[in-house]
């Protein structure tokens, strides 16, 4: 879905990021299938655009005849099953729940419900175990130990970042542990503690992108991955992690437009009320509070603002910010894709090779 800016409008607004639910479910669904199958053995084409090149990637589908992915409770692994039992049938998604020593049960309880809304498959793959055998908890405790000797049994801990509406663009991550009272305390991180606790947690999502392959393997499926537009334009997922997939059929909506569609598709109310989380961390932690420090709606203006080349005093105006926050906003953005570009490159080859047709 590509959204233009209307040039005679005389000021920003969210219209723009208003869709049609149903066209839009439809054209997901078309180009899942599209992906996965066979086109060429077919001999037709579906919803093309774009020439010669989009028929050649639509020729170079997966064919694989189901999807794998795995359900948090959250939105937009929700939408995510909703979309893929349209596009392939209930009996061929296959999903996964993998719970680990810090998820909130909360979480598996709203997968269960979503699989059992949609008629879905559903298995509980415990990763807790092997992240402890890999020594996941052990590492990061050790780092953050560098800043609480006394951090152990009974204590917890979130990163957290730094409101950007407050600061000069860039955000400065900080470590809140709490004490087995119940008492918190905030520390900054020097880099090599930061860059420990992160390595050590982002085990997490490579071992369940383990597991999901695993499964799409012997069923022969594709590895459905849920960002949507937010997280993979600021690089909000860890590579060969969560940022692992076959198909990614959300990364082009904005969080606002997920929740349009969840909606529209039947997810479950509670599901849609509930403030998006991480469930990575000991300590419950919203994701504003981890990487994106505004709400989704709000960052969903500015963000729409900064690709479509309005003004920040326009956006602001909109979003209920002024223009100096907009700005702050906007260069939080521009450092994160900086900073994480290298997360959407493939391997990087000495020289090219060229590709084989099939």
């Amino acid at each position: 879905m590509n959204i233009r800016p209307d040039q005679n409008r005389l000021a920003f607004s969210a219209d723009p990021l208003k869709i049609d639910e149903a066209a839009e479910t439809d054209r997901i669904v078309a180009g899942l299938r599209a992906q996965l199958r066979s086109l060429r053995k077919r001999g037709l084409v579906l919803g093309l655009s774009g020439g010669i090149d989009s028929l050649r990637a639509q020729l170079r589908s997966l064919r694989k005849r189901g999807l794998v992915l795995g359900l948090s409770g959250g939105i937009d692994s929700s939408v995510s099953v909703a979309l893929a039992v349209r596009a392939v049938g209930a009996k061929n998604v296959f999903c996964l729940f993998m719970p680990e020593n810090d998820s909130d049960p909360e979480s598996l309880r709203l997968g269960r419900l979503i699989a059992e809304t949609f008629g879905v498959e559903a298995v509980v793959e415990d990763i807790g175990p092997t992240l402890d055998a890999m020594g996941c908890y052990q590492r990061r405790d050790a780092f953050i130990r560098e800043l609480v000797p006394e951090y152990g049994q009974g204590w917890a801990s979130k990163i957290v970042i730094a409101n950007a509406l407050e600061g000069d663009g860039y955000n400065i991550s900080s470590l809140v542990v709490q004490d087995p009272d119940g008492q918190q305390t905030k520390l900054r991180m020097p880099p090599s503690v930061y860059l420990g606790i992160v390595a050590a947690t982002n085990m997490k999502q490579r071992t369940r992108k383990q597991i999901e392959y695993f499964h799409a393997d012997r069923l022969n499926f594709a590895v459905l991955g849920t960002p949507n537009r937010l997280e993979y334009d600021q690089g909000f997922f860890v590579k060969n992690g969560d940022g692992a997939a076959d198909v990614k059929p959300i990364a082009h909506l904005y969080k606002s437009q997920v929740y349009a569609l969840a909606a529209h598709l039947g997810i479950p109310e509670e599901i849609r009320r509930r403030p998006p989380t991480t469930d990575t961390y000991s300590l419950e932690q919203t994701q504003e509070e981890f990487y994106f420090s505004l709400p989704y709606d709000r960052m969903d203006l500015c963000l729409f603002g900064l690709n479509s080349g309005f003004g920040a005093d326009e956006v602001g105006r909109a979003a209920g910010l002024s223009s100096a926050q907009v700005e702050r906003v906007w260069a939080d953005i521009t450092a994160k894709r900086k900073a994480t570009r290298y997360l959407h490159l493939g391997p990087q080859l000495v020289e090219p090779v060229q590709e084989i047709e099939h």
